[in-house]
């Protein structure tokens, strides 16, 4: 139902910035919680954040707490991520991920996988010296 595509990756070196940036299709975004997750090659995809439709409200994983920074424009039907301060170890594909139909509110499995729906291609964030 909803097609997600995200763009805004690339290389950076440590310390610097990128905003990931997640348009959707098919769908509006205010009846879903976005999620954002990531993944290096042979490691596990990992949660980064979430935030809900209902509220507002916000949640990141304790690795990128206060160096990332999750938003929305509804009626742009695009979210954002803000990565400052980035490290190598930020490196990895970047996806968004939408929740179920009408699930408003990021869960408390927030960073679990199997609570998204629709997911984008991802996006390559490398950052190196």
């Amino acid at each position: 139902q909803v097609q997600l595509v995200e763009s805004g990756g690339g290389l950076v070196q440590p310390g610097g910035s990128l905003r990931l940036s997640c348009v959707a299709s098919g769908g509006s975004l205010v009846y879903y919680a976005i999620g954002w997750f990531r993944q290096a090659p042979g490691k596990e995809r990992e949660g980064v954040s979430c935030m809900s439709s209902s509220d507002g409200a916000t949640y990141y994983a304790d690795s990128v707490k206060g160096r990332f920074t999750v938003s929305r424009d509804n009626a742009k039907n695009m979210a954002y991520l803000q990565m400052n301060s980035l490290k190598p170890e930020d490196t990895g594909k970047y996806y968004c991920a939408t929740s179920h139909w009408s699930q408003l509110s990021c869960t408390g499995s927030w960073y679990s996988a199997r609570q998204y729906a629709y997911w984008g291609q991802g996006a390559q964030v490398t950052v190196s010296s």
